[in-house]
């Protein structure tokens, strides 16, 4: 009785639940939209949230979107041979309303490969016109962001918001809204149009609750970093910010949380590739400042020094230090000190590729995350030499649920596959290798593992003989003893720089659906230490 009501919509509220939970599984909710109607209309709005992922793959959308010009708009295309007969003529629903992600390349890059498809010349004119076309068509139809992506990394990227920023300035319900906001700005040709977007989000946005910020090589720093630090004081409920990759304009920004509305909302600060040595002085007094801060992630940053963590220590506000990624280890006394106060608390730990003249340092630094840290539930190593790791492995073995190894030195494939194998727990989320595989040394490693449960199977065998495949050691004793749950498997060329992946092999592809595992493209599956951070900190 309450299945029949929940499918024909007598229990909404429930019903609406039940949807909410497939909000990440794509296949799941288009098949939602078959059920009946009220289905359908709950699921359709989902999946037009965030059209332009790259994951996604959805170009066509721009079709759809596109019919909600007027006649006048629609005649532009004309001179590129896009009639009317490519623009659907009738639409189901109002899809422009329900965007609520959006980053600027996402939209930028579903429109360079949906032009691609069309036009053999005059494409970078094409794109500058679907794209502002399709502000006219969010903006016309009241389209209110959720979370917005300011990432730019190309010329392009600045042409093309350049052209379209008015538009937005001058309908501020697009962005009122967001909870979500990202600025991502490498080399900026020019920042006066920058420079005002970020003034107009200090007064037309203060409900942002999640803020990340990397600037690197820009010109006008002292007016961006005025205008950020506004952004942050006008905030009422900011709960995690990053900072990333800002040399000249971070410690005014930082120094803003201070002096903002946030001391008893801010709980997690995210440090991401940023120098402490430009804020050294000020840290403690902003620590102190913020009384709800729980969480710290510090992600290949520079200068953990002695005073850092002297600094850090004497902060008098309780936090935990939870995620460390490290590319060098220059203070492995300083790193002691700071392992010894907040080693109980990290979950999340990488390890760099750095070696040579650093190499007894890495060593030591190893014993000290099996002695202090006791509690990681993903690791990350790109130089997994030294025997510890499989040490750490194993005596982490209760919490690790993730575990990525990617290799650069060649001589080490073997000694991760003869050593990973017996001391991987039970079960695994999640489990990437990146290496040459020899087939021998493959073969030790899945019978090693076979005890051991993957619910994400991700490998990258980089292909150094044509003749040395592993899919039939993957067939053997990974799909027909159904040990994982999602596979991706790609063979990389790195002489030509081609790529062959698994997903693109159908037969192959059903033959493990056969078997319950689904095999997903290399990149969809994959997500790095610093992705999860982020996504756990949204």
């Amino acid at each position: 009785m309450a299945c029949s009501k929940i499918f024909s919509g007598d229990l909404p509220e429930l019903t609406n639940e039940i949807i909410q939970h497939f909000r990440k599984d794509t296949s799941t909710l288009h098949s939602c939209i078959l059920v009946n109607r009220f289905w359908c209309r709950l699921a359709i709005p989902i999946l037009w949230e965030d059209p332009f992922t790259i994951s996604n793959r959805n170009y066509r959308c721009i079709e759809i979107y596109l019919h909600f010009l007027n006649e006048d708009s629609k005649a532009k295309f004309d001179e590129y041979g896009i009639n009317n007969n490519l623009v659907p003529k009738n639409t189901l629903f109002n899809y422009p309303n329900f965007i609520k992600y959006l980053t600027i390349t996402g939209i930028h890059f579903s429109v360079e490969k949906w032009v691609d498809t069309l036009v053999d010349n005059n494409h970078k004119k094409l794109e500058k016109l679907v794209y502002k076309s399709l502000f006219e068509v969010f903006l016309k139809h009241e389209g209110s962001l959720h979370s917005f992506g300011f990432i730019m990394t190309r010329n392009i990227h600045f042409t093309c918001f350049d052209n379209t920023m008015e538009l937005i300035l001058q309908n501020p319900h697009f962005t009122y809204n967001i909870k979500n906001f990202t600025l991502r700005i490498f080399h900026a040709p020019n920042v006066t149009n920058i420079i005002s977007f970020l003034k107009f989000l200090c007064s037309n946005c203060n409900l942002i609750t999640s803020l990340h910020l990397f600037l690197s090589c820009t010109n006008d720093f002292s007016a961006i970093e005025k205008y950020l630090s506004q952004i942050i004081i006008s905030q009422h409920n900011l709960k995690i910010i990053s900072f990333g990759a800002g040399i000249d304009i971070l410690y005014k920004p930082f120094l803003s949380l201070k002096n903002s509305n946030c001391s008893n909302t801010l709980n997690t600060i995210i440090f991401d590739n940023i120098d402490f040595k430009n804020i050294i002085t000020i840290l403690k007094k902003v620590f102190d400042h913020l009384n709800v801060l729980d969480s710290i992630h510090i992600l290949n940053c520079d200068s953990l020094n002695s005073d850092f963590v002297q600094q850090i220590i004497k902060v008098i506000k309780p936090f935990k230090l939870r995620s460390l990624c490290i590319k060098e280890i220059l203070y492995i006394e300083s790193l002691q000190l700071l392992l010894q106060k907040f080693g109980d608390y990290l979950e999340n730990f990488k390890f760099g590729s750095e070696c040579g003249e650093y190499e007894r340092s890495r060593q030591q630094f190893l014993k000290l995350i099996m002695k202090y840290c006791t509690k990681i539930k993903r690791f990350t190593s790109e130089n997994p030499g030294d025997i510890n790791i499989y040490l750490l492995i194993e005596n982490i073995g209760q919490t690790i649920n993730y575990l990525t190894i990617d290799i650069y030195y060649d001589d080490l494939d073997s000694i991760v596959l003869q050593n990973l194998g017996q001391v991987l727990p039970s079960k695994l989320d999640y489990l990437h290798l990146s290496l040459s595989f020899n087939s021998s040394d493959f073969e030790i490693f899945l019978k090693n593992s076979q005890n051991t449960f993957i619910r994400k199977l991700i490998i990258n065998n980089v292909m150094q003989d044509e003749e040395e495949g592993v899919l039939f050691y993957i067939k053997e004793y990974i799909m027909r003893k159904e040990r994982v749950k999602y596979l991706a498997f790609s063979e990389c060329f790195p002489y030509d720089n081609t790529v062959r992946e698994l997903f693109s092999l159908k037969d192959e592809v059903n033959e493990f659906r056969l078997h319950n595992i689904i095999v997903q493209r290399y990149d969809d599956l994959c997500i790095s230490i610093h992705g999860i951070i982020y996504d756990l900190s949204v």
